[in-house]
């Protein structure tokens, strides 16, 4: 099996870096022959801005632009799609919503039948979300925020393309612990990918 993880982070030295790194040790700590790929989109450079080239594929008068065609091979390789990102403004960061508005294209991840059914294409695609935020829960239930997110991201993003959230989870600053209890829970999220039942 292979895993893909996507970070969003402009910094390399931030908790978000390092708890990717520690999810792919827990994936390589439950099954060595499993295999891991980082994607950090920051240190790659990855172009959030939907382009003129972009709605051209999106409306398939053109091929998908070469950068977009690299992050297809990408997630055609992988059985697994972790992201790690920190919860700005309860979502994603800018950097990865661009990155899914513009790879999570129509024709490649999902696709309308000629009687405007919605084809779901990611359904092999085994999805976890590791976010981490500085609000504490209480906050986060009392303004329904974890609802919001669930809505726009598990189902609204995922659930269209057919890939499945297998886990979704919130590492919180006011969390006991933090922030090293998140770098264990970050390693355990990697055996559970791999060895659910452990």
């Amino acid at each position: 099996m292979h895993t893909l993880i996507v970070i969003s982070h402009p910094n390399p030295d931030s908790l978000t870096h390092a708890i990717a790194e520690r999810v792919a040790e827990g994936i390589a700590s439950a099954d060595a022959a499993d295999t891991v790929e980082i994607a950090d989109l920051a240190a790659e450079g990855f172009d959030p801005a939907f382009s003129p080239a972009d709605l051209a594929y999106f409306e398939k008068r053109a091929p998908a632009p070469p950068e977009i065609a690299h992050e297809h091979a990408r997630l055609d390789r992988a059985d697994r799609l972790v992201i790690v990102y920190p919860i700005y403004w309860w979502s994603f960061p800018g950097l990865l919503k661009g990155w899914i508005d513009r790879v999570f294209s129509n024709g490649w991840a999902y696709e309308e039948n000629p009687e405007g059914k919605v084809i779901k294409k990611l359904q092999r695609l085994q999805v976890h979300l590791v976010a981490n935020g500085g609000a504490d829960q209480g906050m986060i239930d009392r303004h329904g925020y974890a609802t919001a997110m669930t809505t726009q991201i598990d189902h609204g993003i995922f659930d269209y393309c057919g890939a499945p959230v297998i886990s979704s989870t919130r590492l919180l600053a006011s969390d006991p612990g933090f922030p090293a209890a998140h770098l264990d829970t970050a390693f355990d999220i990697g055996r559970r990918i791999v060895s659910p039942k452990d």
